[in-house]
């Protein structure tokens, strides 16, 4: 077994709770630094950590622990496609300590989202990614996503 195939045999994936909230506003801190788009704000995010938890018809927080440790999240929200007729999830907040990194944490974590998905009903997942960010990409692809050719525009209504 290599090591990779070690630390990937060490993993839980479970659903977050409230008392996670504090361990994954550290996980976004890290995402939101390399992010071009977003800057972390612990309170914006635990307030929107806390929505969906309190909401889950909103959608599912997934955590990846090693030892009772929390080492990566996942975000699946959910909405419902006219185009499909169905339920469709959106993928955000895949994120995973750098050390852990390239050791089948975040495969482990889209796995589990994806098999969420499914016994939820949804018909599709979309995931944004940053233009240049090359290496999530692949991993993306490495999991059956494959590129758009809609464009994705943002307009930010508050602030």
């Amino acid at each position: 077994m290599t090591a990779a195939d070690h630390s990937r045999a060490d993993i839980d994936i479970e659903t977050a709770a409230a008392a996670d909230i504090a361990e994954l506003c550290r996980l976004l801190g890290l995402l939101f630094a390399q992010e071009t788009e977003f800057a972390a704000d612990v309170s914006r995010q635990q307030r929107g950590l806390q929505t969906i938890l309190q909401h889950p018809e909103l959608g599912t927080l997934l955590v990846a622990k090693q030892q009772g440790r929390i080492v990566g999240m996942v975000n699946l929200l959910f909405t419902v496609s006219t185009a499909l007729g169905a339920r469709v999830a959106l993928l955000e907040d895949v994120v995973v300590l750098p050390e852990l990194r390239g050791c089948g944490v975040g495969s482990r974590l889209i796995e589990a989202a994806i098999a969420t998905a499914r016994t939820t009903g949804c018909k599709r997942i979309t995931l944004l990614t940053d233009a240049d960010n090359q290496t999530a990409q692949d991993f993306y692809r490495k999991h059956g996503f494959a590129p758009s050719k809609m464009l994705a525009m943002r307009l930010l209504l508050d602030d």
